[in-house]
């Protein structure tokens, strides 16, 4: 039985720690909207409800610091009179940080953070309103009563019996406390029905109050007098409830509400209360609460019956070009064609399980770009669009950092400060716009200010200061390479280092983890007028339109959204610009990159065609010289380690529908390393093929 106790409350621990993060981010925005409105008296109530949820869920967790903590904040919060409500907004922002910092100190347990700042804040506040009568409390504990308890108690009520709450103290010397409950529940039903008990049975070795729920035709004084059992109850408390689970307008302070979290896992725990009593399903019952990894195991399996279908496709042209005239052919061509709609339905179905409204990561950066706006003496404005497009779960959680740390550069380095803007002929309060929308089968994320944009000529100066090019380097840069350079580790044009930024550690984040999520970053940027980032992600990571080419008898693909077109070169038509090899392609210049190991210096390698893949990144291209074209096809993606593949070049591997195993081309790296060396990146053939054998045996486990 302790057991199953510990599961349960391990579980109930767990969504308590997910919810609340849905409790501080409310607590954050009721802030803002405070900030704006400082006599909004709804929103002071919605911040108090807030605090009143986070308490009862803490405490039904056993988190009693957090919940006393909540407890003190939502009695000073208890007033009519808020004329310090600017203080209140403050207070709602320093309480929604200590929170936060004290769910972590408990998910890791490790030490409370020192919240000796709020409660000072609360004291202050509690002290403005000492002149205000505060409303009646009943003597008892607040605690957490689930939505059919109080259905019971409504019930006993229409019976004509009265609801009690008892609690009861275990005495410090009782020598069995686990005796403790059992005693008093029954002495208590011999005059009684008892709706509830907490903490429930199965913890109480650890407990050293009782709290229970029970209707009755007898008395307080009778209650009471039945629960004064020697040596094992110390003393008891016993009040009437009175509140109703349908009155929503009875007053908060007659009885303590049940706690969000308490339903929540009732609804989990015991739905079979709910039947009957004609009563419409509440919007909590329809949502179905899975581990992300179960979803990732369901997307894993698609993605092995995708590679099944490859298979029987693979089969079914084999028999096709082998019997043409069948009858069975057309059979077969039929069913195929029925198994990819439905397979295609189940992987789009799938995938939207995973999917999220990009709000949940938008709603973070109201708080954080006022507070750096703050700390930086500058005055912005957040405009947020596309807050409903979706994207998966896992890119979502990945993009939040390199976001976070452009919308930091724009606060601190894209606007301007109120005087510079008002001399500049600008508003002295700074707009940046978060905006998200789809386009093809991508996600765009873009960030823009109207700040005083970047001057390439600038980075150069800066660059050349810390060595971080030399002159010959300053002088062949074009613009848009010279605006790269913010790309580059260490890189920044701060003056002085602060909390916000100056440290070198930021855009380069953000290219490499954009990389990794194979996406790009672009950037736009005006003198004057402000810059714009522009970060482009695939909307899954799991499945892929590739296209499909040999190097040197290797099977490789990159996703098709990256080729513009395909081209057919000699030889004799690719010219060399330094180190560069480029092919003229309608009056553009295009430099080549050469993945393989063997060269084209024989008269027969010159009179001879190849193929150009034209690639895009951003607003940069590239050639990629191949020697074959085996076709489009989806693709499975399937991780690598390190080991398997020595080269960040190749992002992942695929089977084919054959068997076949085929690399997938880390098209960001391709050009970051071509860019770099200035060169053909030939040693990438040699290193995939060298690991070819374990990629295999790796791939097809």
């Amino acid at each position: 039985m302790t057991h199953a106790s510990d599961d349960r409350g391990a579980e109930m621990r767990e969504l308590f720690f997910e919810t609340t993060q849905e409790l501080l981010q409310s607590l954050n925005d009721d802030a803002l909207r405070l900030e704006k409105t400082p006599q909004d008296k709804e929103v002071v109530r919605s911040i108090r409800r807030t605090v009143h949820t986070l308490k009862g869920d803490a405490a039904a967790c056993g988190f009693r610091e957090l919940s006393d903590l909540a407890h003190m904040m939502e009695d000073a919060l208890a007033v009519e009179d808020i004329s310090a409500a600017v203080s209140l907004a403050e207070l709602a922002f320093t309480a929604a940080d200590v929170f936060a910092a004290m769910l972590v100190a408990y998910r890791q347990q490790i030490a409370l953070p020192d919240s000796t700042p709020l409660k000072r804040m609360v004291q202050n506040l509690a002290g403005r309103a000492s002149e205000i009568p505060a409303a009646p409390r009943p003597s008892g504990r607040e605690v957490a009563w689930t939505e059919y308890e109080f259905r019971l108690a409504d019930t006993a009520r229409a019976e004509g019996k009265t609801v009690f709450h008892v609690t009861a103290q275990v005495d410090p010397l009782c020598a069995m406390p686990i005796a403790a409950r059992q005693l008093l529940t029954k002495a208590l039903e011999s005059v009684a029905e008892i709706f509830g008990a907490r903490p429930e049975a199965g913890t109480a070795a650890q407990v050293k109050v009782l709290d229970l729920l029970v209707a009755t035709a007898r008395t307080e004084a009778e209650i009471t007098a039945k629960c004064q059992i020697p040596t094992v109850i110390a003393g008891t408390e016993c009040w009437e409830l009175t509140t109703s689970a349908r009155q929503g307008e009875t007053p908060k302070h007659l009885a303590p509400e049940p706690s969000a979290l308490a339903e929540r896992e009732h609804e989990a725990a015991a739905p079979e209360h709910g039947k009957g009593g004609g009563h419409s399903k509440s919007p909590a019952e329809n949502v179905l609460r899975v581990d992300p990894e179960r979803i990732d195991n369901v997307l894993n399996l698609v993605g092995e019956l995708i590679i099944a279908k490859s298979m029987m496709q693979q089969t079914v042209f084999e028999f096709a070009r082998r019997y043409p005239k069948d009858a069975l052919r057309a059979r077969f061509a039929d069913a195929m064609g029925f198994q990819a709609r439905v397979l295609s339905d189940l992987q789009r179905s799938v995938m939207k399980i995973r999917m999220v409204p990009v709000e949940q990561l938008f709603r973070r950066f109201p708080r954080m770009i006022r507070d750096a706006a703050k700390k930086c003496n500058k005055q912005v404005q957040l405009v947020l669009s596309g807050q409903d497009t979706d994207l998966d779960k896992g890119l979502l959680d990945a993009i939040a950092e390199p976001l976070t740390h452009i919308v930091r550069n724009a606060v601190s380095h894209g606007l301007e400060n109120p005087r510079e803007r008002e001399l500049a002929g600008k508003n002295p309060t700074g707009i940046i716009r978060l905006d998200a929308y789809h386009q093809a089968n991508q996600l765009i994320v873009e960030v823009s200010d109207d700040g005083a944009g970047i001057d390439a000529n600038r980075l150069k100066t800066k660059a050349l200061k810390i060595d971080l090019i030399n002159v010959e380097e300053a002088e062949r840069m074009s613009p848009a390479e010279a605006l790269d350079l913010i790309f580059r580790p260490g890189f920044s044009t701060a003056e002085e280092i602060t909390e916000i930024s100056g440290r070198g550690v930021g855009l380069d984040v953000v290219r490499s983890v954009l990389h990794r999520l194979k996406g790009t970053v672009e950037l736009e940027t005006q003198l004057g007028h402000g810059t714009k980032f522009r970060l482009k992600l695939p909307l899954t990571l799991a499945i892929i339109k590739a296209l499909l080419f040999r190097i040197e008898q290797r099977l490789y693909a990159i996703p098709l959204n990256a080729v513009a077109e395909i081209a057919r070169a000699n030889e004799s038509e690719i010219h060399h610009v330094n180190t560069t090899e480029v092919l003229q392609l309608r009056n553009q210049v295009l430099p080549l990159a050469r993945l393989g190991q063997g060269q084209r210096d024989s008269a027969d390698a010159r009179k001879g065609k190849f193929f150009v893949l034209v690639t895009t990144l951003g607003d940069r291209k590239l050639g990629l010289v191949v020697d074959a074209l085996e076709g489009e096809e989806e693709l499975v993606i399937k991780a690598l380690d390190d080991q398997t593949v020595a080269t960040d070049l190749v992002s992942g591997a695929s089977i084919l529908g054959d068997g076949r195993v085929v690399l997938i081309m880390n098209l960001p790296a391709v050009m970051e390393r071509f860019a770099r060396d200035g060169t053909n990146v030939g040693h990438f053939a040699m290193l995939s093929r060298e690991s070819g054998t374990s990629a295999t045996s790796e791939v097809r486990q």
